[in-house]
């Protein structure tokens, strides 16, 4: 009899505070700009950032000698991903970002290089078999491609949307000839949910009017069963 299978860990941390508005704010911010599925890609990709950045405060209390090696591999590492684009010393390395991490997600990667018309249609050339690195396909769209990677990434040579006339390429070419989209601010013609002002007033119900001719009932008018009487 074959022992119990290998439990899974947990990937990634939850917050320590679950109801903060300006996390939440920050949390679904992010998941718009980088169309992440849900907040525990989100959580995932921070608890990465979060070793990378406690291994470097580690280094920094161990002396030259001895974090010298260790140093050098966690640099090399980051500069062989993509992420760390400035000096490679320690120091740049705490001063790293979210943001920094998920730009070289291969989601974003496929939406920066043209291949996609947005993020959301990145995810979906990723997940339906369309980009393909080396020829072979990837369908994974939070892996991490690193700088020698990005510039091997293509359309599956099967993929119909190798053909420059698809309706797909034509909108990525637009896309990225037009450059990010302008935020929504308010003022701009648009109204809360998002269509445009008309220009008319708003028509309100007329009130019902009461004829004039009618009078108050009194309690005299009454009667008995508390009808009205007919005389």
């Amino acid at each position: 009899m074959m022992g119990d299978p290998r439990k899974q860990k947990k990937k990634y941390v939850a917050p320590k505070k679950p109801f903060d508005s300006d996390r939440f704010e920050q949390e679904l911010q992010l998941i718009g700009t980088y169309g992440l599925r849900n907040k525990r890609e989100l959580w995932k990709h921070r608890t990465i950032l979060s070793h990378y950045r406690r291994n470097a405060r580690q280094m920094q209390a161990l002396a030259q000698s001895e974090r010298e090696q260790q140093e050098r591999e966690l640099v090399t590492k980051l500069t062989r991903i993509g992420i760390l684009t400035t000096e490679p010393t320690l120091d740049n390395i705490l001063d790293l970002t979210l943001e920094d991490l998920l730009e070289r997600r291969l989601q974003t990667i496929v939406f920066r290089k043209g291949l996609a018309s947005s993020m959301h249609h990145s995810r979906q050339l990723v997940a339906h078999g369309h980009i393909a690195l080396d020829g072979a396909r990837v369908n994974t769209p939070q892996r991490i491609i690193t700088a020698a990677e990005e510039e091997r990434l293509q359309y599956t040579t099967k993929s119909a949307l190798n053909d420059m006339s698809h309706p797909a390429r034509i909108a990525a070419s637009d896309a990225a000839t037009r450059g990010p989209a302008k935020p929504f601010e308010e003022g701009d013609g648009f109204e809360r949910r998002g269509r445009p002002e008309r220009g008319r007033p708003e028509r309100k119900r007329p009130e019902p009017k009461r004829p004039e001719s009618a009078e108050p009932v009194t309690n005299a008018d009454l009667a008995p069963s508390g009808e009205e009487k007919h005389e």
